[in-house]
């Protein structure tokens, strides 16, 4: 008897919504539009996550508004709820933003450049308050040594950086080119020489 009145409290507990539904719905939408708006006021920097205060910040914003999304409900239906409203409308979210481009770019934002023809563009810098260190580091993420190495580099909307190395000069490849031309006939001459004696 104790044990089916046990397994009725924990059940009940569990799965009994201790919010209205509607209240649950909404909570996330809530939530959700307001760090959409601030993710889009605050920059880009968080999304790229470039120092470990970034993802600190990142860490503690879904802790501190997870009672606004859930309040005073801990039932798994209530979790379940709120986790299905958040991919819902994220999911409309997108798809509208699909259809509707120009609104696309009004919420994502536009791309910054950092680097445009090889030379560092510091008012950009600033303005993503970006640092010329974590720029570097980037930047040794992709693979490269030196910011000399980088024709462009380009913070997305996203967070993620696109970065296009420097290509050599055209005189440059075509004196390779010669060069290594050069060697190969330097090493016919020699098997023939070596052929005839």
């Amino acid at each position: 008897m104790i044990t089916a009145v046990w397994s009725n409290q924990v059940l009940h507990n569990m799965f009994w919504l201790g919010l209205p539904l509607l209240e649950k719905i909404l909570r996330p939408l809530l939530v959700y539009f307001f760090l959409v708006v601030l993710l889009r006021i605050f920059g880009k920097r968080e999304l790229a996550q470039l120092n470990p205060f970034d993802l600190v910040v990142l860490l503690s914003l879904s802790n501190t508004v997870q009672n606004a999304i859930i309040g005073d409900d801990n039932s798994v239906t209530g979790g379940l709820l709120g986790a299905v409203s958040l991919l819902g409308i994220n999911y409309l979210v997108v798809r509208f933003l699909f259809k509707h481009k120009r609104l696309d770019q009004i919420v994502e934002g536009q791309p910054t450049r950092l680097v445009d023809h090889g030379q560092l563009q510091t008012a950009a810098m600033a303005k993503e308050l970006l640092t010329k260190t974590e720029l570097l580091t980037v930047v040794h993420r992709q693979g490269f040594s030196s910011l000399d190495d980088i024709e462009t580099c380009v913070l997305e909307p996203g967070g993620t950086f696109f970065i296009q190395a420097k290509s050599p000069p055209l005189e440059e490849t075509q004196h390779k080119e010669i060069l290594a031309r050069l060697d190969q006939i330097s090493g016919r001459l020699m098997d023939l020489q070596q052929a005839r004696a």
